[in-house]
């Protein structure tokens, strides 16, 4: 099939560095080191790189491979793989719900963090981080959010340079934005990495992350790693499936698809090198939480030789990832809307980023003068969730391994046999392929059915 856009990458390293850029984001360089932290270290990098390999790699494969074959935005895209394939063309819903709600959801508080990580490196900058203590850089996170005066400028800042650059389109807007910023964050994670080895305690580090203690694998750390995967890669909300849609037919995607997830895992764990040497150097807790980022690592930066600069390094680093991200989130509504409503893609960009804006809003501010307002609060598991907790809550915990069961069940059961055989291997079915159908089909929903009964059962 031909886009209906007519639309491609320019190259084939602009798509990569494009899905690259998607995958990295704060799952990696935020979300990574925590949960290593709070689930034993190495033996939870052990379950993770499994989920990886195993889980994230095969649907992120699928992703892909119904992006091309629709040839369209995810909605127009699966409906017509489904009529191809002789079934309803109601599939297109599918879309709807994962891109064109469940991304923008995602979005809603994307932007609030991503907010933090630019206030964060212009306060690393300004040489505000020097010489705190728990308390101070405690006080400082929590007055970050305490107002809106104190918050909406830099997240206002990151929502409206995610619109511009989706604005400006596949070529000028995207691949001109992942091309300056994804070398640029593999420079300042390496140069991170370095910095840490030099000044941190990084034998401490490597014997946390890459020494695992068996014992402590349960089934709690296997399904926060299957989790902490799936996010890394951002499959189940159709990013991948967007991108998907403007990849030529010579673009072999099984490889594409393992360069990305190799990449992104790369990413995280150079993450927890860059990080855990720092934090074992400053005496502080591996499994300081969310926090990791916003507040213990602040005390080391404040503390360290070179504090100042590496500082700031560290929280544009975690600006880039983020920023890559958010722009692969807007990019399903975005072209739903070009193509269902023939709307220009700066109109489209504009409608998907204010409501993506209004979701964050509320989210921002539920942190200052909408902290009182519980919106599920009456529903036992959202007890106690402020808006931006209920976003995150039902992004990461629900949506996207929902996401990820419909993408399988459509791959592996609803989509002909030899349609996705054409996209991966021309037609053919070696082993790879068959191990492929395999997972999708039973193995990979499977997995994800179990995250989500986890987070039901609490």
């Amino acid at each position: 099939m031909t886009t209906s856009t007519g639309l491609h990458w320019s190259s084939k390293t602009a798509f990569l560095l494009a899905t690259v850029g998607c995958a990295v984001g704060l799952g990696n360089i935020w979300l990574f080191p925590y949960q290593a932290g709070a689930n034993g270290g190495g033996a939870f990098v052990l379950v993770y790189l499994a989920a990886i390999f195993g889980l994230a790699l095969p649907v992120l494969l699928a992703e892909m491979m119904l992006g091309r074959r629709g040839a369209a935005a995810p909605p127009q895209g699966l409906a017509a793989v489904a009529r191809e394939s002789g079934h309803s063309e109601n599939w297109r819903w599918m879309g709807i719900v994962l891109g064109g709600c469940g991304a923008v959801l995602a979005l809603g508080f994307y932007c609030v963090v991503g907010g933090w990580t630019l206030a964060y490196a212009v306060k690393a900058a300004a040489g505000q981080l020097q010489n705190l203590d728990a308390a101070a850089s405690t006080q400082m996170f929590r007055n970050l959010s305490a107002t809106p005066g104190s918050i909406l400028p830099t997240f206002v800042a990151f929502t409206l340079l995610t619109i511009f650059i989706s604005s400006r389109g596949l070529h000028a807007g995207i691949e001109k934005a992942v091309k300056f910023m994804m070398p640029a964050l593999f420079v300042m994670l390496v140069a991170m990495v370095i910095y840490a080895s030099i000044i941190g305690d990084v034998g401490k580090a490597v014997q946390f992350l890459f020494a695992p203690d068996f014992s402590k694998i349960d089934s709690k750390v296997v399904l926060a790693a299957f989790g902490t995967a799936f996010f890394s890669v951002s499959v189940g909300i159709t990013n991948m499936m967007a991108y998907g849609s403007y990849v030529e037919k010579s673009t072999n995607l099984p490889a594409s698809a393992t360069i990305v997830v190799i990449a992104d895992t790369t990413v995280a764990l150079l993450a927890g090198l860059a990080i855990f040497p720092i934090v074992f150097m400053a005496g502080l807790e591996p499994a300081g939480g969310g926090g990791l980022a916003f507040e213990s690592l602040p005390i080391a930066f404040g503390q360290i030789p070179g504090g100042l600069i590496f500082g700031t390094v560290f929280f544009v680093l975690l600006f880039f990832a983020a920023l890559t991200s958010s722009i692969g989130m807007l990019e399903p509504p975005v072209s739903w809307l070009t193509e269902s409503f023939r709307f220009t893609r700066r109109k489209a960009a504009l409608i998907a980023g204010s409501v993506a804006f209004a979701l964050s809003l509320s989210a921002a501010l539920s942190f200052n003068v909408l902290s009182g307002f519980q919106p599920l609060g009456n529903i036992a598991i959202f007890e106690g969730k402020i808006v931006f907790d209920v976003i995150v809550y039902l992004v990461t915990q629900v949506i996207m391994p929902a996401g990820g069961i419909l993408v399988t069940i459509f791959a592996g059961w609803i989509m002909q046999r030899q349609f996705s055989a054409d996209e991966m291997f021309g037609g053919a079915e070696p082993l790879a392929y068959k191990a492929w159908l395999f997972i999708v089909r039973f193995v990979a929903p499977v997995l994800l059915a179990l995250v989500l009964w986890d987070v039901a059962t609490g």
